[in-house]
C-alpha cells in the first residue's frame, strides 16, 4: 500500500472513523437525513487503511456492532440472549468487507482497489441479505434512502449501495473528477429512468384495511362491518397475516357474499402431519376462495409454517396483483418472481407484534417504500398492529395507519398501471457475489 497516496490509519484515528461511521448510520436511520448513509460507507472504506488485515477486521466488527445492535435492540425482546449472536453475525459482514478492502489495497493499489470495492460491498450485502440461512436484508444502504426522497428505484436497493461505495472508494483514491462524474451520471440515470418507467394509463382500485392482532372470528366480522361503513366505496378489503387461526370460516365467506366484497385475509392452510402454510386467502363476492398464496420465506426461529411450493399472481378484475406475506417483502428473490409473473401491484398482509416495539415497525415500513420504488408498482401493506401503508409507484407513502393501532383503518386508491420492472442491480448483485467469491478464492 503506497504510503504517499494512502497513508496508513493509526488506531486512534481509526477509533474516530468508527465513531463517524456509527454517527452517520444512526443519523441516516433515526432521522430524516437518510443521505448520511454515504458518510457511513465512506468511513468504512477508510478503515481499510489500517496497517493489517486483522486490525481492519476488528475495527469493522466493532463498527458493525455499534451500528446494528442499537437499531435492532428489539432482537433482545424477541430472542433474549440469542440476540447477542445475531448482532455479531450481522457485524461480521461489515468486518469482512473492511478486511477484504484492506487486502485489495495491498494487492492491487489504490485505483484498482477502488474499482473492486463496490463489487466486494454489493457481493457481501447481497449474500447476507438473500442467499444464506440467516439472511436478513434490513439496514442495507438503500433502505436508509427510502420514502421517495431519492430516485434510486431504477438501480435498486443493492445498486444504491454499489454507487455509494464506489464514490467512497474513488474519494479514497483521490479520483475526484471521476467521483463527480460518477455521481452526476448515476443521479441523471436514476432520475430520467424513474419518469420513463411510469405510465399515465392506470386503473384505480379502491382498497381499505383494518389492523387487528389475533382477533376472534366475531371481532373480524364486526371490524369488517365498520370498515365498510367508513369506506363504502372500497372494492377490495385487506386484513393482516394470521388474522385467522385456520382456513376462511363459513361465516366470513357468508359476510363477503352478503356485502359483495373481495377480501384478502391471512390464515393457516392445513398441510399433512399437523403442519400448515401461512397463507393469504382471497375471498370473492360470491363467498368462495378464488385465490391463495402461501408465504415463501417463513420467519427463522419461529413456528411460521412451511415454505410455499410455488408463487402465482392473482388475476384480479383490476389487473394482476402479487401477494406476498410479511417477511417475503424483504427478499428480492421472492418479490422479483411476482414481478416476472406480471404483477402490477403488491398486496402485503403483515404480522408485526405490538410488543416488538415501535422502532421495529419503523424499520419494517422502509421495505415497502423500497420495493415500490424499485419496481414502479403500488404497494398496499396491512399490519396487525401497524404500520400499515399505501405506497405509490414512486416509493412515497400516500396514507398510513399508526403503531400501536388496534382497530385503526387505512384506505387508499391504488393506481394499477403497467407491469413492474426489475431494477439494474438484479443483474449487478449476483455478478458482485461471483466477483467477491473469486477475490476471496
Amino acid at each position: 500500500m503506497s504510503e504517499t497516496l494512502c497513508p496508513p490509519l493509526n488506531v486512534r484515528k481509526a477509533a474516530l472513523v468508527v465513531l463517524g461511521a456509527v454517527a452517520c448510520f444512526h443519523g441516516a436511520y433515526s432521522t430524516p437525513l437518510g443521505f448520511l448513509i454515504f458518510g457511513y460507507v465512506a468511513c468504512l472504506v477508510q478503515l481499510a487503511r489500517l496497517r493489517t488485515t486483522r486490525l481492519a477486521f476488528y475495527f469493522g466488527l466493532v463498527a458493525g456492532l455499534l451500528c446494528f445492535a442499537p437499531q435492532l435492540e428489539f432482537f433482545w425482546r424477541i430472542f433474549g440472549r440469542g440476540a447477542l449472536a445475531l448482532w455479531v453475525v450481522l457485524a461480521f459482514w461489515i468486518a469482512l468487507f473492511t478486511a477484504l478492502m484492506h487486502l485489495a489495497l495491498v494487492r492491487f493499489g489504490l485505483f484498482r482497489a477502488s474499482l473492486l470495492a463496490p463489487f466486494l460491498w454489493t457481493g457481501l450485502e447481497y449474500f447476507r441479505s438473500e442467499l444464506y440461512a440467516l439472511r436478513f436484508s434490513w439496514l442495507n444502504v438503500g433502505y436508509a434512502l427510502s420514502g421517495g426522497r431519492v430516485p434510486f428505484g431504477a438501480v435498486g436497493d443493492y445498486g444504491i449501495g454499489f454507487i455509494a461505495v464506489f464514490l467512497a472508494a474513488l474519494f479514497l483514491a483521490r479520483q475526484f473528477k471521476l467521483m463527480v462524474l460518477t455521481f452526476i451520471v448515476s443521479l441523471g440515470y436514476m432520475t430520467i429512468l424513474m419518469f420513463l418507467r411510469h405510465s399515465s394509463q392506470t386503473l384505480p382500485l379502491q382498497v381499505a384495511g383494518v389492523q387487528m392482532e389475533f382477533p376472534t372470528e366475531s371481532e373480524v366480522i364486526l371490524n369488517l362491518g365498520d370498515l365498510v361503513k367508513h369506506f363504502p366505496g372500497a372494492q377490495l378489503l385487506v386484513l393482516s397475516e394470521y388474522t385467522l387461526e385456520g382456513p376462511v370460516p363459513a361465516k366470513l365467506k357468508q359476510w363477503c357474499r352478503e356485502n359483495g366484497k373481495y377480501l384478502i385475509v391471512g390464515g393457516k392452510d392445513p398441510a399433512p402431519n399437523n403442519a400448515y402454510y401461512d397463507t393469504a386467502f382471497v375471498v370473492g363476492p360470491a363467498g368462495e376462495v378464488v385465490f391463495k398464496q402461501a408465504k415463501s420465506v417463513p420467519l427463522q426461529f419461529f413456528d411460521d409454517g412451511l415454505p410455499a411450493k410455488e408463487q402465482r399472481v392473482w388475476d384480479s378484475p383490476w389487473g394482476k396483483i402479487g401477494i406476498c406475506i410479511c417477511y417475503d417483502l424483504s427478499y428480492t428473490r421472492v418479490t422479483d418472481r411476482l414481478i416476472r409473473l406480471g404483477s402490477q401491484a403488491l398486496i402485503v398482509p403483515t404480522m408485526d407484534v405490538e410488543r416488538w416495539g415501535g422502532h421495529e415497525h419503523e424499520l419494517h415500513r422502509r421495505v415497502a417504500l423500497t420495493r415500490a420504488a424499485e419496481y414502479g408498482v403500488p404497494v398496499f401493506r396491512v399490519g396487525s398492529s401497524g404500520i400499515s401503508q399505501s405506497v405509490n409507484c414512486f416509493g412515497g407513502e400516500d396514507s398510513t395507519a399508526p403503531f400501536p393501532g388496534d382497530g385503526a383503518t387505512i384506505s387508499a386508491e391504488l393506481n394499477i398501471g403497467p407491469v413492474g420492472q426489475l431494477p439494474l442491480d438484479r443483474v449487478l448483485a449476483p455478478l458482485s457475489v461471483a466477483v467477491t467469491a473469486g477475490f476471496i478464492a
